[in-house]
């Protein structure tokens, strides 16, 4: 009897709780395996030579050496991988590189996992695709968009404050009225979640978001927010980075929604 033959999938990202979720989602599907998860550019050279991938889904920004550096260091390799470009931002300047340096496809963050997998498939299987694709998400998963942008934005997962403030975002997202309650039902809300006070709810996200301000990626936070907040007048309170980001989360649930009407014309 013939071996099953499976496509051998490896991850570069430095989110690992997206890497944890999108690994799971692959090794689910029906002939595909993930072979390794790289957290930074120089893991995912070594995993690549290591395990010999057929698809490399490769994140742009990553520590130790970026993915623009992964596509350099590749593009003299005997055998290089089929590549998936994921990443947060749609510059064109990344786009243009990264298909000089070889990558395949090019997806936005957040997408559909269903989607990458068909993607991945098709390269493995040698079909040729158009090398850049806008956001198409159509079931949108909101617990890895907060988290994409939480990540994006530079607010590490191990601090407490982290937690709240998805938690927060993710209520707000469901029910918008409580942006106009943080302190009333917002706040007690996670406190009891998490069996602590509202006012360490509130205390948490606050340095959460001033550890953003002065650590976190500006240029990210510039996207999002339309400035940076190099001054503590910058800095916006508790209520309004909520507010910001669960705008930006509905808006592009809305776009979702109309390209997925759209294309269903």
């Amino acid at each position: 009897m013939l071996k099953k033959i499976r496509v051998k999938v490896l991850i570069a990202d430095d989110n690992r709780e997206f890497c944890e979720l999108l690994g799971s989602f692959i090794n689910q599907q029906d002939g595909l395996e993930v072979v390794g998860i790289a957290n930074d550019g120089l893991q995912a050279i070594a995993m690549t030579h290591e395990y010999s991938p057929d698809v490399l889904v490769l994140d742009i920004i990553m520590p130790q050496l970026d993915g623009i550096g992964v596509l350099e260091h590749l593009a003299g390799t005997f055998k290089k991988p089929k590549v998936i470009i994921i990443t947060a931002f749609g510059q064109e300047s990344i786009t243009k590189r990264s298909v000089e340096l070889g990558a395949d496809y090019f997806i936005l963050k957040p997408f559909d996992f269903n989607m990458l997998v068909d993607r991945i498939r098709q390269l493995a299987n040698e079909v040729s695709l158009h090398h850049y694709v806008h956001n198409t998400t159509i079931r949108r998963n909101l617990d890895i968009d907060v988290t994409n942008i939480l990540h994006g934005i530079g607010i590490p997962v191990h601090v407490k404050g982290y937690h709240y403030l998805r938690e927060a975002i993710i209520r707000a997202y469901n029910d918008p009225s409580l942006l106009g309650a943080l302190t009333k039902e917002l706040y007690p809300k996670i406190a009891e979640k998490y069996k602590t006070k509202p006012t360490k709810v509130e205390r948490a996200i606050r340095n959460a978001i001033q550890l953003a301000c002065d650590r976190g990626n500006h240029g990210i936070i510039s996207n999002i927010f339309g400035y940076t907040m190099n001054t503590d007048r910058d800095k916006p309170t508790n209520s309004q980075f909520i507010s910001v980001i669960v705008d930006r989360l509905i808006l592009e649930a809305k776009a979702s929604e109309i390209h997925g009407l759209s294309g269903n014309l």
